[in-house]
This record gives C-alpha cells, structure tokens and sequence, in this order.
C-alpha cells in the first residue's frame, strides 16, 4: 500500500499528489495492478513446487526403486542391502539394526513387516495354522497347565455321610523345536532392481516351511519335530462301516455322522472337517438316504465349503482312503492344537559354496513348536467295519 494512498484513506478530500492533485482513483487502480502482479507472481512458484512434487512422486512410484512403501525404514532398507550386497553393502547403523546375536554363524535378523510376510504365506501352504490356535514364545518351551482329573458328586440323605473329592491337574510342556531351509538366488535376480526381491525371498521361505510344517503338524512323531495329532494314541476314533471306502456298507454317510456327533457339543459347533484333495473328492460323492449330496459349496469368496454344516480344511498330508487308514478328522483345532511360533526369523547369507553356479544362497531358520492339548476335541474316522 502506497504512501499516497494511505493518505487518501485517511484524509480523502485533503490528500494531494506531489506536485499536482492527486485522482485517489488512479492510485487504487495502481494498487490493485500491483496486487495482481504479485499474486501471478506467487501462482507461477506454486506450479513449479507442485510440479515438483509429482515428479517425485512418480520417481517413488517407479518398479524396483527402493524408496516406494515404507523403505525409509532403518531395518527394512538395511535388509534390502543385505539380501542384494551381503555385509559389505551395510552401514554401521545398517549392521546394529540387523543383527541378532554376536554368534559366529552371521545370522540376521529379519525385519518385522518381512516375518509377518513369511507367516501370511505359510497359511497357504500349512493350512493347520487356519484351524488351530497361533501364539508367540519367547522361551524354549511352553508349559501348559491342564486338568486331569475332576471332581466327583453323589446324591445322598439328610444325615449321610459325603465322601471327599479334588480336581488333579497336570501339566504339559510344549518343545520348540527348530526347522531350516535354504533357497537359492541368482545373482542377476539380486542385481535387478525391477524385481521385489523381498518377495521373492520370503514366498521361497515360506513355501519350505510351510512343507515342512504341514508333515509335521499331521504326523510327525515327536523327534525333533512336533508330535502331530494324527500320530497322538490319545485321541479317538470311530469307523466308517466299510472296509475299504469312507460309505458305509450302504454308500451312506452313516460314519461321518456318528463321527461328528460323538464330540461334545461345543466342540462339535466350532469344528471343522480335515482332509486331503484326494478324500475331499470322495466326501463330495457321498449322498444321504434321500439321494442329495451332504457337500454344501461355498456360495461366498473366500468362505469354505461345508460338509454336514462344518467348514472343510485341505491338508494335502492327511492319509488317503484305504483300509485302516484315518483320512478324515473333525473337531475344534482351536482348542485342541496349539502352535507357538519362537520369536525371530534369522537369515544367513551365503555368496560362496553355489557361486560357481551364479546362485547365492540364503539360509533361513525358526523355532516352532506344536503339540496336542485337547485331545477330547477332536476324532477320526477310521476306515473300518
């Protein structure tokens, strides 16, 4: 604002120019060019940042470049440089935010976002973890209180004497054991920034673990790997009525039913049927005395289909049909089976014993364990007259 017209604001019929009258008029009209002037000035500046700003956007947004997501993490970005460089492409900061202990073997702590990647993939091919009750453990094993014995009643007279009763309890401890696997990266894929080679990584992880798992949770036997439930003696069984097939003598799904119904209610609301591609085949074959199919499909994404109302659960290592085989159980995993993953995921990496290859390899480990608590819960069908 002008000297002038600050004088013609003030004292309107009093203000003169230097040397002649002044027209307050023009000297607004002076003002607002000005203004105008300025304010294009500012429109100019504000379109450059702004087309600065969608330039770097689209430089973050670009495959393979290693500022896209939440890369501006320490430990993510450190691990980035680990799985493509090894050691040698860490900082100091890098190194401290990776490292898990001084041992001697080199092992690397993955970061949380990755583990959590490897644990979502592992559903995929473990599918136990779907059904069974998932927790963490910081220990080397988890001891579970569990009661064995309840106490006991009886009716009596007035002046009867009672008898003493006491509920027993027990407990039952839960190993963890380890399990490991290596998989094997190019050296071109390492180098190509285009590929999520995080991904890549943690998929060929999980998919080994997830092997590996999914045998043992089924039936491993206890040495060095969890007890599965289909290896524990403890756990019930009732027949199919055919010595060959899942039908009974009749075709029917006279087994499956009395299967399901020989659990306790609140097991049998909250249970699911387990089974391999190969007998999940045969149950949906199976009609019942008015000739329809017992097997309701899905009529939702994402839901599973259900066998006499319960959901049904592939495990590819479930046994198949054959005589006195157990190809199917049913029952509440969650409260059965539990699985207690031990915190931590370390990777090694190796550039040297498959470089003549042109492969790195990355050796990974982690310490699950797995036991049956409930055995009540759940129930096989034996294939048995």
């Amino acid at each position: 604002m002008t000297a002038q017209f600050r004088n013609y604001l003030a004292n309107p019929l009093e203000t003169k120019a230097e040397g002649d009258d002044a027209d307050p008029i023009k000297a607004l009209e002076a003002l607002g060019v000005t203004i105008s002037a300025k304010f294009e000035g500012f429109a100019g500046e504000l379109k450059k940042i702004g087309d600065r700003v969608d330039t770097e956007i689209a430089k973050r947004n670009r495959p393979g470049t290693e500022t896209k997501g939440d890369e501006g993490d320490v430990e993510r970005k450190a691990f980035t440089a680990f799985i493509r460089k090894g050691t040698a492409g860490l900082a100091a900061d890098e190194f401290k935010s990776l490292r898990v202990s001084d041992d001697a073997a080199g092992g690397f702590l993955a970061p949380a976002d990755f583990s959590a990647e490897v644990d979502k993939n592992l559903v995929q091919f473990s599918p136990i973890r779907n059904a069974a009750r998932v927790g963490p453990t910081s220990a080397g094993s988890v001891v579970i209180p569990r009661r064995t014995g309840r106490p006991t009643g009886q009716w009596v007279g007035e002046t009867e004497a009672r008898t003493e009763t006491a509920s027993a309890y027990g407990q039952l401890e839960i190993p963890v054991d380890e399990m490991a696997c290596y998989v094997d990266c190019s050296m071109r894929l390492l180098e190509d920034s285009a590929i999520n080679i995080e991904a890549e990584v943690a998929f060929d992880i999980a998919e080994e673990f997830g092997r590996l798992e999914g045998a043992a949770f089924v039936s491993g036997n206890g040495v060095k790997k969890p007890l599965g439930f289909m290896s524990d003696t403890t756990v019930s069984s009732t027949v199919s009525g055919s010595a060959a097939t899942i039908a009974d003598a009749n075709g029917q799904a006279n087994g499956l039913i009395d299967l399901m119904y020989a659990l306790h209610p609140f097991y049998r609301s909250r249970g699911v049927w387990l089974a391999n591609g190969t007998t999940i085949a045969a149950l949906r074959k199976l009609k019942d005395g008015q000739n329809n199919y017992i097997w309701q499909p899905s009529l939702q994404a994402d839901q599973p289909a259900t066998l006499l109302g319960r959901p049904v659960v592939e495990a590819p290592d479930m046994p198949d049909v054959g005589a006195n085989n157990y190809p199917v159980i049913f029952g509440d995993f969650a409260s059965a089976f539990r699985i207690y993953d031990r915190v931590g995921l370390s990777i090694i990496r190796d550039p040297y014993t498959q470089a003549t290859v042109g492969n790195v390899r990355f050796h990974a480990r982690k310490r699950v364990g797995a036991r049956l608590v409930r055995p009540e819960a759940i129930r096989k069908l034996k294939v048995s007259t």
